[in-house]
C-alpha cells in the first residue's frame, strides 16, 4: 500500500489557520484537494519504480490508498498517540493540541483499505 494523508492544517481544506482535524466529521468535498504534507513527486517516483521493475520482469503490484485518503480529515478522531508523558490538563481542555491527525482510527478508512486489499487478493 502507498502512504496515507495526514492532516494537520485545515486552512488547507477551508478551516481556520490555528485548527487541524479534531472535531473534523466530514471528509473534504473536494476530488482535487491534496493535502499539503504528500508529495505527489513521491507518488511519481514510486510508480516509476514499480513500472521500471515490471519491465526487468519483477511484478510488483500496490494498492494506492494516498489519494483515497487525502479527503478523510476525519478519519483521526482520537487523542490517542504515543506521548512521552501524560496529557497536561491544559491538553486535556484543549484537546486541538494534543489530537492525532496523522494515524487513523478504527471503523472506518482502515478498513476500506483492508475491503480493497480483499477484493485485489480474490480478484
Amino acid at each position: 500500500m502507498s502512504a496515507t494523508a495526514v492532516h494537520v492544517m485545515a486552512n488547507k481544506w477551508g478551516g481556520m489557520s490555528t485548527m487541524n482535524c479534531y472535531g473534523e466529521t466530514e471528509p473534504v468535498m473536494d476530488d482535487r484537494f491534496w493535502e499539503s504534507q504528500t508529495d505527489p513527486k513521491m507518488l511519481r517516483i514510486l510508480e516509476s519504480s514499480l513500472h521500471n521493475l515490471n519491465a526487468k520482469g519483477v511484478n510488483v503490484q500496490i494498492i494506492n490508498i494516498t489519494q483515497l485518503t487525502q479527503c478523510r480529515k476525519d478519519g483521526h478522531p482520537a487523542l490517542y498517540r504515543k506521548h512521552w508523558r501524560p496529557l497536561t490538563d491544559e491538553q486535556k481542555k484543549n484537546p486541538q493540541l494534543a489530537s492525532d491527525c496523522s494515524h487513523w482510527c478504527l471503523p472506518g478508512v482502515p478498513d476500506i483499505w483492508n475491503e480493497l486489499l480483499l477484493a485485489y487478493i480474490f480478484r
